[in-house]
């Protein structure tokens, strides 16, 4: 299969699952990887071609959003600013898709997930009642 193939592949099949919201998650992410890969293209070639893809026609992949959003938050104890930071960057990437509640329980995920640390005040820990308010803690 051509380059020009799988990139029209990838197009059509974006199109199907989020034409009008411009929104890829990661189910449909691995969807379209699938059926492209059944097509026989390598996966690393298929995942390139799905991002140049969704770069070019401004497309937001989930999966990239969350990668960067864990790359932002690992490299330091992470205090309220920071979060807050995170959270509305975030969502600004995730174009509306995901209210700021489900933004915040993505960002708390991570970082339980990853074992990150969280600064926290002497008298104040803003964590834990962030994590109440997500109904994680």
């Amino acid at each position: 299969m051509s380059a020009d193939d799988l990139q029209g592949l990838c197009v059509a099949q974006i199109r199907l699952r989020s034409y009008d919201e411009r929104y890829i998650d990661e189910n449909d992410e691995r969807e379209i990887l699938e059926i492209i890969g059944q097509q026989g293209a390598a996966p690393d070639s298929a995942r390139n071609t799905l991002f140049e893809v969704c770069d070019r026609h401004n497309y937001v992949l989930e999966s990239r959003v969350l990668a960067d959003l864990k790359d932002r938050i690992a490299t330091a104890k992470i205090d309220e600013k920071e979060f807050n930071d995170a959270v509305a960057s975030s969502k600004k990437r995730l174009r509306g898709k995901k209210d700021e509640m489900q933004v915040r329980r993505l960002v708390v995920e991570i970082i339980e997930e990853n074992g990150f640390k969280v600064r926290t005040g002497m008298f104040w820990n803003w964590y834990a009642k962030v994590k109440k308010e997500v109904g994680l803690g």
